[in-house]
């Protein structure tokens, strides 16, 4: 079992009600979030369409937290500059979406925001190896990317592990931190397993957003989340 920092939760506005999308931030942020994650698809990379650059813009005034944008787009180079602009604080893409992994992350770092990779589930590990120097963070799928709702895929559990140790080794080697987020059907069921393997940041869509609290906040599944997460 690999010790982790403090772990950060991230409700994905996938599976808010986008009827009051500046509502639901805020409550999140209310209820004790670390970040709020924003899907964004393309109909082309994944089969599914979501949000673009005015959405993040207009969410940007409601909190106070990072907004950590998921690019699930190809090719991905050009959008990055407009969620950049748009408020973006990460900006995370699939390496099979870029031509140049290695300028892609560099780009997102010169317009002032944290870089990451995401890894599919069926995606190597290997491609981390000549770019650690310039990830932030790293996304592992725990779903296929695409659509909300899903069941957390178990071999993710064994990749974790593998990912954490290249951080670890990474850092030992005198390199800088980088955060290891986990995304899809992460559960109070299973957030336990999920951080015990080395995530230190996880995604939450619809178990979030589908349990709000009478008042219309997200306290209580917040504070479940994170009990669950330390249980032995």
């Amino acid at each position: 079992m690999s010790s982790t920092p403090t772990l950060r939760l991230a409700p994905s506005i996938l599976s808010a009600d986008f009827s009051r999308l500046g509502e639901e931030v805020r409550a999140i942020e209310a209820a004790g979030c670390d970040l709020v994650h924003f899907d964004v698809m393309d109909n082309h990379y994944v089969p599914n369409l979501t949000i673009g650059p005015l959405v993040c813009e207009a969410i940007r005034p409601h909190v106070s937290i990072p907004i950590d944008v998921h690019l699930m787009v190809e090719p991905v180079d050009a959008i990055i500059p407009l969620f950049a602009k748009a408020g973006a604080n990460i900006i995370t893409f699939h390496p099979e979406a870029s031509k140049h992994v290695d300028r892609s992350l560099s780009m997102i770092r010169e317009l002032g925001c944290k870089a990451g990779l995401v890894l599919n589930p069926a995606t190597s590990v290997d491609v981390l190896d000549h770019v650690m120097d310039k990830l932030d963070i790293i996304l592992l799928m725990s779903v296929n990317p695409g659509f909300g709702g899903q069941k957390f895929i178990p071999s993710t559990l064994p990749k974790l592990r593998l990912v954490r140790a290249k951080i670890d080794a990474h850092v030992a080697a005198g390199g800088q931190p980088i955060w290891l987020e986990v995304d899809g059907g992460v559960k109070t069921d299973n957030i336990a397993e999920i951080v015990a393997a080395g995530a230190d940041t996880c995604v939450a869509g619809s178990a979030v957003f589908s349990a709000p609290d009478a008042d219309g906040g997200y306290t209580t599944v917040m504070q479940a989340l994170r009990t669950a997460a330390l249980a032995e």
